[in-house]
């Protein structure tokens, strides 16, 4: 298990110092896949890396739906029977002159295996041995002959690879009962994402997603927004993300009406049987910077960024009045927890230690709410 020290100079949140574990954490809850916290903990306390821990999810994840049998679904087809199935495509029937053969052209729905959800799946299979060892060298080949293995057990049911299966099934519908099936499309996805075609000549590999600082922000925003919902469901509060507020200005301009910045925040709580009103604004950076004489403060930007949240709305009355505001900051190894009252607003500073085992995560997230 990895460790970090300190965020770096920059104030940003180095990669390479979250636990795989928790890493694996954020990314189910961003994915609105909570459920299946827990499950592989051998797996993921087990893999070299981050490309490793995907390779072995994905290829274990196909393994276990191959073996409860593969999903089907209906797919539209077009044939020329001799006798009428499902819908005639009279058009195509009259321009070949098929009845004169005792034969129809026909449109109908057959359930097979051949879906584009198989066919991505397969595909990406196929895309393991393709990867840069030398990228990734703890992607072992025990791995890669799995893979393959797979591939050709997807073959044998009929599951095809044609150019357009390299495509996401951004349109899949997954059921009640399909939740494995949609996080085994997200690991397809992120495997995807190890390797394709960058403008650095003679590479192959966009960055991975954990040295994305924007792609981290976002997963960080949208995990603690899902965990919340998941966490707080049946309490009394009514969680919201993207929330987008108006400036409530008196007048404005139309000129500057058309340049004004809009005001969305990440994740509002709200629970009118206690009237607590929590305006969460998530950073994926660190809390404190460098001031003046080598103190640490905090960020000036982001303090007028959840008070213009607050007082802004006040007017609207209600729980607005005494809305709660909170910048919530990722850190490892680092607890902050301080707050202050400013015109009937209480505006709190808060991290939350992605280096701690899981079940302190979850706590430390759990007490915004209380």
């Amino acid at each position: 298990m990895t460790t970090w020290t300190r965020p770096n100079s920059a104030g940003e949140i180095a990669d390479g110092r979250i636990p795989i574990r928790n890493l694996w954490f954020l990314y189910l809850h961003a994915l609105d896949l909570g459920a299946f916290v827990g499950r592989w903990d051998g797996t993921i306390d087990g893999a070299a890396d981050w490309p490793h821990l995907l390779v072995d999810l994905f290829t274990q994840i196909v393994e276990r739906r191959l073996h409860r049998g593969a999903s089907r679904g209906y797919v539209e087809r077009r044939a020329t029977l001799s006798r009428l199935r499902g819908r005639m495509d009279v058009l195509a029937t009259k321009a070949g002159r098929t009845l004169e053969r005792g034969a129809v052209v026909c449109r109908f729905e057959d359930l097979t295996h051949d879906t584009p959800r198989n066919r991505f799946v397969r595909q990406t299979l196929d895309f393991v041995p393709r990867l840069d060892f030398q990228a990734h060298p703890q992607i072992g080949r025990d791995l890669v002959e799995r893979a393959r293995g797979l591939s050709h057990r997807l073959g044998t049911l009929g599951v095809t690879v044609r150019p357009t299966s390299s495509q996401i099934p951004n349109r899949e519908v997954f059921g009640r009962h399909d939740a494995e099936d949609r996080l085994m499309i997200e690991l397809a996805r992120m495997v995807r994402d190890l390797a394709h075609p960058s403008e650095e000549k003679g590479s192959r590999r966009l960055p991975s997603p954990v040295r994305d600082e924007v792609a981290l922000r976002k997963i960080f925003e949208r995990a603690v927004g899902n965990f919340l919902k998941r966490r707080l469901a049946g309490s009394g509060w009514r969680i919201i993300t993207g929330e987008r507020l108006g400036w409530r200005a008196a007048t404005m301009s139309p000129g500057l009406a058309s340049i004004f910045p809009s005001m969305v925040t990440d994740i509002v709580l709200e629970n009118a049987a206690i009237g607590r009103r929590i305006v969460i604004d998530t950073k994926y950076a660190a809390i404190l910077q460098s001031g003046r004489h080598e103190r640490e403060v905090l960020k000036s930007g982001y303090l007028y960024q959840i008070y213009a949240y607050l007082r802004t709305q006040a007017d609207r009355g209600g729980l607005h009045t005494t809305a709660e505001g909170l910048l919530l900051h990722p850190s490892v190894g680092e607890v902050v927890d301080e707050e202050f009252l400013v015109q009937g607003h209480r505006i709190r500073f808060a991290t939350v230690d992605l280096a701690g085992t899981r079940p302190a995560i979850e706590g430390r997230l759990t007490s915004i709410a209380y």
